[in-house]
């Protein structure tokens, strides 16, 4: 099993980060995070690295449910969805698969929440 799923398109790194932004809105997810690789490994490494950014996303009732579930779970919130530019104009967007990472978790109600979550990022993917 994957333990997470992808698309590659073409287009602006920032446009497509702003699209993707907007479709986890559509499903239910806001930013709680955005990570900047590229800032954050020139800044603190002065290494130059391709665009890389990293959205924690969290949609506040599946997280409650998982919560309420499996108390733990927190150590694997927020979903990561990550839009990368390894060659110019070539924009990679994956996302975790929540149903395989937390598949380790013996837990059937978790499991039934990581599905139904799995199932809006994996439209998310789709839509961009």
């Amino acid at each position: 099993m994957n333990y997470y799923f992808n698309k590659i398109i073409s287009g602006n790194f920032d446009q497509i980060v702003e699209k993707v932004t907007e479709e986890l809105k559509k499903e239910g997810f806001g930013i709680l995070t955005e990570i900047d690789i590229k800032a954050t490994l020139k800044k603190k490494l002065d290494v130059d690295f391709y665009n890389y950014r990293i959205l924690g996303a969290c949609n506040p009732q599946f997280a409650y449910k998982a919560l309420l579930s499996e108390d733990k779970i927190g150590t694997m919130l927020p979903c990561n969805v990550i839009v990368q530019e390894k060659e110019a104009g070539k924009i990679e967007v994956s996302a975790v698969d929540p149903a395989a990472s937390m598949s380790a978790v013996e837990n059937e109600t978790l499991s039934e929440v990581a599905s139904q979550v799995r199932d809006k990022l994996k439209r998310v993917i789709d839509n961009i």
